[in-house]
């Protein structure tokens, strides 16, 4: 089992001692220096090639030394899938263990002395994650890692989520999630914020420039490639934003995916697929208010994909970390676009906060 290392000047002082721990238990330390204890060496420059080992599973953890341990930590921290905090003791090693399943754990030289390493990383090591509600917070550090609302993914092909802040999306979530907001208002707001997720949804579509004439002087200006695109919405409550996203993309088909969520296994059974015969050369969306467990989500987007389908993207209104994990798992290429991320599911599968039912606030079932 392979073990990231580094320190900068101020924390080599520690290093023959985490060294020498690992060697005792077995472990192959993967060393990124430094390799003296000399002066005009930046702390970020070895965090971050550990962090970036440890996010690539070249090494399963890793060990970080700089003055504090604080300078590494933030450093490495700035890598996706790192958890990384000081321990100056053994107490603060178990609970960061146990309750935030650090993977890198960084120590001060000039806040701890050698003969305290082995007992602060026997205490990291030996101590299990205890999951349950802090599995849950981990799941939305993670989702947060992936939202940006303007920056694409920096892996080549992987998904993003992203999380949409503009005022009118969140003031209009906001009115759509009251329990006294009528199947009429219900109706209408859902097709508002589907038509304003619309420009960000749309972002990444091709411009090519072509010339016209103005009253005043011929130009050239840019214009919408021809992409074709198809929204496919999960019946029922994905109808609901069908109208909002056509009124800004009028030309897109539109496909249909029948599920139902088993109310014992709260898995999806299909009962109906309809989709325009050239999906295969559409950019698809793939509409449906709620994300919750993501079975139904990615259930219809293996359906998509099975008969052809390429390029899907998710469109939601409201998410839970555990829809969005799932999905991102089954289908790492596909872009996840929501207006909310929720805090997690009930024993029943609903999303808390949530709105409810949507299928049945949308056509008034319930």
């Amino acid at each position: 089992m392979k073990v990231a290392v580094g320190c900068d000047h101020a924390g080599f002082v520690l290093k023959s001692a985490v060294m020498d721990f690992l060697h005792a238990k077995g472990l192959e330390p993967l060393d990124f220096g430094a390799f003296a204890e000399e002066g005009g060496d930046d702390y970020p420059d070895v965090a971050i090639k550990v962090a970036r080992a440890v996010a690539s599973e070249e090494a399963v953890c890793g060990v970080l030394m700089c003055g504090t341990g604080a300078g590494v930590a933030i450093a490495a921290n700035k890598v996706s899938g790192v958890r990384a905090v000081p321990c100056h003791n053994a107490e603060l090693a178990r609970l960061a263990k146990a309750h935030n399943d650090i993977n890198v754990i960084t120590l001060g030289g000039r806040i701890i002395k050698p003969e305290q390493v082995p007992e602060i990383l026997e205490t990291w090591f030996s101590t299990p994650f205890e999951g349950g509600r802090h599995l849950q917070r981990l799941n939305k550090i993670a989702v947060e890692e992936k939202a940006t609302a303007i920056c694409g993914s920096t892996v080549e092909g992987a998904g993003r989520t992203v999380i949409f802040d503009h005022p009118l999306v969140q003031h209009k979530v906001g009115i759509i999630r009251r329990k006294e907001t009528t199947v009429k208002q219900f109706r209408e707001l859902l097709q508002e914020i589907a038509s304003l997720m619309v420009y960000e949804v749309t972002r990444s579509l091709a411009l090519t420039e072509i010339e016209v004439e103005t009253p005043i002087a011929r130009t050239m200006v840019r214009t919408l490639e021809g992409k074709k695109l198809a929204i496919v919405p999960v019946l029922r409550a994905g109808l609901g934003m069908v109208d909002g996203i056509l009124q800004l993309v009028p030309n897109a088909k539109v496909g249909h995916v029948g599920l139902y969520r088993d109310p014992k296994t709260l898995e999806p059974v299909e009962y109906y697929c309809k989709l325009p015969q050239d999906i295969g050369e559409r950019d698809i969306f793939v509409l449906d208010p709620m994300l919750a467990t993501g079975g139904s989500a990615t259930a219809a987007i293996s359906l998509i994909k099975k008969r052809g389908g390429k390029k899907v993207s998710l469109v939601c209104l409201i998410a839970a970390p555990e829809g969005i994990a799932r999905v991102h798992q089954e289908h790492p290429d596909t872009d996840i676009f929501i207006a909310a991320l929720d805090s997690h599911l009930n024993e029943h599968g609903y999303i808390v906060p949530g709105l409810g039912d949507a299928g049945d606030r949308l056509f008034g079932t319930k």
